[in-house]
Formats: C-alpha cells, structure tokens, sequence
C-alpha cells in the first residue's frame, strides 16, 4: 500500500488515535452496550410484530385497507 497517499493516510490516523485510546475504548464499550439494548432487547421484549398479529398471511392487502379507511376518515 502507498504510504503516502491520502487514505492511508486517513486509515492511520484513525487506527492510531484509536490504540492510544484509554476513556474512549470504555465509552465506545458503553455506546455499543446501549444500542444493542435499544434495538434487539427492547424490540424483542416492547414492541411485537404488529402486522403479524393482525393481518396474517396477506399483509400487503392488510396494510392498504387500512391506508385506504384512514385516508377516508
């Protein structure tokens, strides 16, 4: 690899910020923490599948009924 062009340039500057890293690597640790909660425990446990329960085999007829009676109201 060029070691002088722009990219790697780039790359390296990431990579070393990152290994001299010592409150970062626990921050990101706690980001990475904190989104895995919001969007896999907190789907699973909060908020069903909606479509699934209501509308069956043909969500696609489901869905467009009720866009149709909303938008008739």
């Amino acid at each position: 690899m060029n070691k002088s062009g722009f990219l790697y340039r780039v790359y390296d500057l990431y990579i070393d910020g990152f290994r001299h890293m010592r409150l970062g690597k626990t921050l990101w640790a706690i980001i990475l923490i904190k989104l895995f909660i919001i969007f896999v425990v907190l789907k699973i446990f909060f908020f069903p599948d909606f479509l699934k329960q209501h509308a069956g085999d043909d969500k696609a007829g489901y869905v467009a009924t009720e866009l149709t009676e909303r938008a008739a109201e």
